[in-house]
């Protein structure tokens, strides 16, 4: 009779193919998510609460309406190209390259168009662009 105790190997888990199978899982799920598009957001821009505009000699008020059009100081432009744009701003930056370009958009302008005014406000050479917006209806005072 053999009396000897026999010696047990400890069980051994291989954690290589447990790996292997979560980064398969990992790479399914992230082909397979859905993520959400930009476009598909509803945004309603701008509002926030700021002081009353003062009219200084160094602003320039670029209007951008709802479908596009811009006005440079009240004076309404036939040509919605940048070039065009930047002629206005040009002609109507009394100190020179310290006028500040106040970008007042309706709310539903495309983003292009205010980006239009910004590169062509770049482009004559006019760096100090600032936002207009108008105070929320539920704002306190």
């Amino acid at each position: 009779m053999n009396f000897r105790p026999r010696h047990r190997d400890d069980p051994e888990i291989n954690l290589i193919p447990f790996i292997d199978v979560l980064l398969v899982v990992l790479i399914f799920l992230m082909l397979s998510t859905t993520y959400s598009k930009f476009t598909e957001l509803e945004l309603t821009l701008p509002v926030a609460d700021a002081e009353l505009q003062r009219d200084r000699p160094k602003e320039i008020i670029v209007a951008v309406a709802a479908d596009g059009r811009y006005a440079v100081n009240k004076q309404t432009l036939d040509d919605r190209t940048m070039d065009a744009v930047a002629a206005a701003l040009a002609g109507a930056a009394a100190a020179g390259k310290d006028s500040v370009v106040i970008i007042s958009a309706d709310a539903t302008a495309p983003h292009q168009s205010v980006v239009t005014v910004m590169e062509a406000a770049r482009r004559a050479g006019l760096s100090q662009i600032t936002f207009a917006t108008q105070k929320s209806t539920g704002a306190k005072p």
